[in-house]
C-alpha cells in the first residue's frame, strides 16, 4: 500500500487517495440516482487517472434497459447485482491481457432512490462491490443496502459517498478483517444519516465469513438497530419477506427452543389467522432475538449465537436479530415495513415485564406513550401461560396480577382484545423451560431430548452444542 499511514481506517479523503495511489487497483464505477458521488471522491483527491477505468450513469431506463437488461425495479437487489457483475465481466475480459497479471480489477455499483423534490417515500438503495482480493482471483462480493436518513437530497448524496468510499476501501484494504471492514462503513457518518440493514459476502476472500455472524455485526456495531437472515442463513433485506405481509413474532433467548417455545409459535399462528382474517395469505412468522438475548456476562458468544441459529434454522423460521430492546420500538419496525396485522407471541413473564414501568422511565409519556406507539394498527399480543413453580399456580392473561395503578389500562387492552390469552395450550409442556434444559444438557443428565423438538435435539447432539458430551461407549 502506498500510503504510510499506519491508521486502518482514515478519513474519507486519505481512503480514496490511498485507492488511488495503489497501482496495482483499477475499476470502474456505476451509479444510478443520486449522481456519481462515490466517484466524485476519486477524482477529487486527485490519481484517479491510475484507479478508474470508467464511471457511468446509466440514469434513463430505457438506456439502463439496454445496458442491463430490463428490469421490474430499478432500484432492487437484482438490478445492483446485474451492473456490478456484467462491468466487472467486461473490466476482466477487456484489460485482463493487457494488465490482468498485476492488477486486481473491481467494479463499484449503487441505484440509489435519494429524497426527491416531491419529499416521498424511503430514500433507500443498494450498494455493491465485486474485486479480485489477488491479481487474476476468481471475483469476491460485497453487497448491502442502506437507508438515507437525512431529511435533504443533498445531504443524502454527501453520505452516498462517503460510505461509498468506506466500501471501496474496506473490500480491497480490509477484506482479511471483515468485521473491521463491517465497522469502518459508517466512518465519518452517524447511524442517524445512514443505516446498513443487510450485508453480504461471498468468494474467495471471504472462505470462512458467516453472514449470519456480519448480520450480527450490523446490529451490534450501530450500523442498523435490527437485522434478518432466512432459515438457510441466507441474509435478507427486512422488506424482501415483509412485502404486503401479515406478521406474527416470537421474542425469545432460544437457548435452546424447546418444544414450549413452538408450541406457542403454532398455537398463537391459529388465533391469528382466525381473528385477523388472514386465512387466505400466508403470514410471516419470524423466530426475534434481541442483543440482550445474546449477552452473556456483558458481552456477545459469536459461537453460541452461531449455535441457536443453527438449531433456529432446523425449525424453518427466519430469524431477526435487533437491538429493540423494548416491545413499542420491536412495533415499530414492523409498523415501517407492512400495514398488515401483526401479532406478538411471549409467555406470561414477557407481559409482566411489559407491565413494568422501569422500562419506560426515559419516555415523557410513560407507559401510556408507550403502549399508544405500541398497540396502535390493531396490534395483538398472544400470550402464552405460566405454571408458577412454588404453588404451581396457572397464570394466564385472564389472573395476571398487575400494579394497581395500572389495571384499568390492563383490562382495556385485554377487553379489547388487544392482549389474548393462547387457547388450546399443552399443559406438559408447561413445566418446561429452556435454563432447565440448558443445565441438564451441560451437566450430562438424561431426559432432556423429550422436552426439545426432535430436529432441534438431534442438532445438539450432532454437533455437541452448548456443552453436550456423549457419553462415553462402554
Amino acid at each position: 500500500m502506498a500510503m504510510p499511514d499506519k491508521d486502518p481506517r482514515p478519513p474519507t479523503r486519505q481512503k480514496a487517495l490511498a485507492i488511488n495511489l495503489t497501482k496495482e487497483l483499477y475499476g470502474t464505477f456505476s451509479e444510478i440516482g443520486a449522481g456519481q458521488e462515490v466517484a466524485r471522491w476519486f477524482f477529487k483527491v486527485g490519481g484517479a487517472s491510475g484507479t478508474i477505468a470508467k464511471t457511468m450513469s446509466a440514469y434513463d431506463m430505457t438506456i439502463s434497459d439496454v445496458i442491463y437488461g430490463k428490469a421490474e425495479r430499478y432500484v432492487s437487489l437484482p438490478r445492483l447485482e446485474t451492473m456490478v457483475r456484467r462491468e466487472f465481466d467486461l473490466l476482466v475480459k477487456r484489460l485482463t491481457a493487457e494488465r490482468g497479471r498485476n492488477t486486481r480489477f473491481f467494479s463499484f455499483a449503487d441505484t440509489v432512490k435519494a429524497k426527491s423534490y416531491r419529499g416521498e417515500d424511503e430514500s433507500h438503495g443498494w450498494m455493491g462491490i465485486s474485486f479480485q482480493h489477488k491479481p487474476k482471483a476468481e471475483p469476491s462480493e460485497i453487497i448491502l443496502h442502506l437507508r438515507m436518513l437525512d431529511t435533504e437530497n443533498v445531504q443524502q448524496q454527501e453520505a452516498l459517498g462517503i460510505i461509498g468510499v468506506n466500501l471501496v476501501y474496506g473490500a480491497m484494504m480490509l477484506n482479511r478483517q471483515p468485521e473491521t471492514l463491517v465497522r469502518s462503513l459508517l466512518d465519518e457518518l452517524s447511524a442517524d444519516r445512514i443505516e446498513v440493514d443487510m450485508i453480504r459476502f461471498n468468494g474467495p476472500a471471504f472462505k470462512g465469513v458467516d453472514n449470519r455472524l456480519m448480520s450480527l455485526q450490523l446490529v451490534q456495531h450501530g450500523l442498523s438497530e435490527a437485522a434478518m437472515f432466512k432459515a438457510n442463513g441466507e441474509v435478507v433485506q427486512p422488506s424482501e419477506l415483509f412485502y404486503k405481509r401479515s406478521v406474527l413474532v416470537e421474542r425469545g433467548s432460544f437457548r435452546p427452543a424447546t418444544k414450549v417455545s413452538i408450541d406457542m409459535l403454532e398455537r398463537a399462528l391459529v388465533q391469528f389467522l382466525g381473528e385477523t382474517k388472514t386465512k387466505r395469505e400466508k403470514p410471516l412468522v419470524i423466530l426475534e432475538m434481541t442483543l440482550r438475548n445474546l449477552n452473556e456476562q456483558g458481552r456477545i458468544n459469536y459461537q453460541d449465537f452461531l449455535d441457536r441459529a443453527d438449531l433456529l434454522g432446523t425449525l424453518g423460521y427466519p430469524v431477526l436479530i435487533s437491538n429493540y430492546d423494548t416491545h413499542y420500538r420491536l412495533a415499530s419496525f414492523l409498523f415501517r415495513h407492512t400495514q398488515k396485522p401483526i401479532g406478538l407471541v411471549m409467555g406470561v413473564p414477557t407481559l409482566r415485564e411489559i407491565f413494568d414501568e422501569k422500562y419506560y422511565a426515559k419516555l415523557d409519556g410513560g407507559i401510556l406513550e408507550a403502549f399508544g406507539r405500541l398497540f396502535k394498527n390493531d396490534l395483538k399480543m398472544y400470550v402464552y401461560p405460566l405454571l408458577e413453580n412454588e404453588a404451581d399456580e396457572l397464570v394466564t392473561v385472564g389472573n395476571l396480577a398487575v400494579s394497581k395503578r395500572l389495571r384499568h389500562l390492563y383490562a382495556h387492552l385485554t377487553g379489547n382484545r388487544h392482549i389474548v390469552g393462547i387457547e388450546k395450550y399443552t399443559e406438559e409442556y408447561l413445566r418446561i423451560f429452556s435454563r432447565d434444559i440448558l443445565a441438564k444438557i451441560r451437566k450430562g443428565q438424561a431426559g432432556w431430548e423429550k422436552c426439545l423438538p426432535q430436529k432441534v435435539a438431534q442438532t445438539i447432539k450432532k454437533k455437541q452444542l452448548f456443552g453436550y458430551k456423549p457419553k462415553p461407549r462402554q
